[in-house]
């Protein structure tokens, strides 16, 4: 819980951004729900156009629900409170459907695209909103393709460069050195500046190809919401969970190399599966992958090449 004295007492930032960090869209889907539950406006908008190369972040066209069509831009959007500080304001009827909590108006989001270009100038801007809505902390939402079991649960842990943060929530600072995407480029552009950030990541089965992963966007909300002073709906997640796992015991079933490669990692997790053991694993897990994104593989999928079969 939260109080006036707590990093995270004031005006919390939660970023995702789709892309390089963002494995079976856990990071950017998670802020999605929180941005369906919440009362949030656009408060300010990086453009586009400076930052993004549309032949590889394409634009795409939507049609609303009376048939008019238009064009969705890659871009960076920052969301806030209708209310600031008050939270949302709910009948008993949909009071599930709301986030609530003593923090709850006090979270902002942001939700964009990785730029392709200009981090720099992309960062500065960033910042700058995030001055300008006066955010007090900010936590970064990522996701990671690893060589975990989909049949247990997702692994999920939280660092901090904050030293106030990380005696607060009891979080290990990050040790990791090596190729980063643009989270890491907006963190350190934030404590720059006295704004205290920290990290929550997922791990996703790598095997598992297809997005979004509705498991892992709730280990995410799971984590998040135990950090936080919030209480934040899961909607339709833990039944979209339960399907995602059993479509891909499916495929298992009929993939014999599949099944015992699985049943190695399940091996591997239940030898690491302790509380004094998992975070040190996860966090080697998570730098063997961030050292894997250096190599030119496809960061969506994990593979060498698009056509290249799937292989343990």
């Amino acid at each position: 819980m939260t109080d006036g004295n707590s990093v995270l007492g004031g005006r919390l930032l939660v970023v995702a951004f789709e892309g390089w960090n963002d494995a079976g869209e856990a990071a950017s889907g998670a802020v999605r729900t929180l941005k369906d539950a919440l009362e949030m406006v656009p408060i300010a908008e990086v453009d586009g156009e400076l930052y993004f190369d549309f032949q590889f972040n394409r634009p795409v066209i939507t049609s609303d629900d009376d048939g008019t069509r238009r064009i969705e831009w890659p871009r960076a959007v920052m969301y806030g409170p209708t209310t600031p500080g008050d939270p949302p304001h709910a009948l008993a009827e949909d009071a599930e459907l709301r986030v609530t909590g003593e923090n709850a108006g006090n979270i902002y989001l942001l939700l964009g695209t990785e730029p392709s270009r200009s981090w720099k100038s992309f960062t500065a801007e960033v910042i700058d909103a995030a001055l300008a809505a006066d955010i007090g902390a900010i936590v970064f939402l990522g996701s990671m393709l690893a060589d975990v079991p989909h049949t247990r649960p997702i692994s999920v842990f939280a660092t901090s460069d904050d030293a106030q943060l990380r005696a607060e929530l009891h979080i290990e600072r990050p040790t990791y050195e090596g190729p980063v995407g643009i989270l890491s480029v907006l963190a350190d552009a934030a404590e720059s500046v006295g704004i205290p950030t920290m990290a929550i990541w997922a791990s996703v089965p790598h095997y598992v190809h297809n997005a979004p992963s509705p498991k892992a966007m709730l280990a995410l909300i799971d984590k998040l919401e135990e950090l936080v002073d919030v209480t934040i709906p899961r909607g339709d997640l833990v039944t979209e969970s339960a399907a995602w796992e059993a479509g891909i015991d499916a495929l298992a079933a009929d993939d014999d190399d599949m099944a015992a490669y699985i049943a190695q990692l399940e091996q591997a997790r239940d030898t690491v599966d302790s509380p004094e053991a998992s975070g040190e694993a996860i966090a080697q897990e998570f730098e063997r992958y961030l050292r894997k994104r250096g190599d030119g593989r496809d960061p969506r999928d994990g593979r060498d090449r698009p056509d290249e079969p799937w292989r343990p």
